[in-house]
């Protein structure tokens, strides 16, 4: 008896399953793109809008939560605030690091609904660089941006949230 037809069969599989495992990632990101899921915003700096929708309002509410075991406390002076389409809006962040070493935080943001992430463009926001905060130490942050004139009108409010981690040892690690 012969294996030789069964190891090609699974040598080829094998191969197959690995080329499908390596496209997951770009596949994953075309469909997001082409769906409009998983809310990714650009963290690059935008231009400012030269335009505002007078006739429109949009409610965009701020949500913040840290990573199991970061040490960080980070919330919006404001809920929610509503604006207009194209005006620049000015939201202040505080954030405290409530362990007793110093600490460096990143903030991830995500929007949801995820259609609408591509049209809330920052200026200015502390998740554009990592932030770092001595022991017991409370810091505020401005949250600098607008929604584009071009969003949806079937959107009508938005979420900004953010989830907080404590990336110290990670510099240590790389500065090693």
């Amino acid at each position: 008896m012969t294996h030789a037809p069964l190891l090609k069969r699974l040598i080829i599989i094998s191969i197959g399953m690995f080329a499908f495992a390596f496209a997951l990632v770009p596949l994953y990101d075309v469909f997001c793109d082409l769906t409009g899921l998983n809310g990714k915003p650009s963290l690059e700096q935008a231009q400012q809008s030269s335009v505002i929708e007078q006739t429109r309002d949009v409610s965009v509410s701020f949500t913040t939560h840290a990573q199991s075991g970061a040490p960080f406390e980070v919330k919006s002076k404001e809920y929610s605030v509503v604006v207009k389409p194209g005006e620049m809006r000015e939201v202040v962040f505080s954030a405290k690091n409530s362990s007793e070493l110093d600490k460096v935080m990143q903030a991830v943001p995500s929007v949801s609904p995820g259609k609408a992430a591509k049209y809330l463009h920052k200026m200015a926001c502390f998740c554009f660089d990592q932030q770092p905060l001595k022991a017991g130490e409370e810091l505020e942050f401005k949250l600098l941006f607008y929604v584009d004139t071009a969003l949806p009108s079937d959107v009508e409010e938005l979420t900004l949230s953010y989830t907080v981690f404590d990336i110290s040892e990670q510099l240590v690690a790389s500065n090693n």
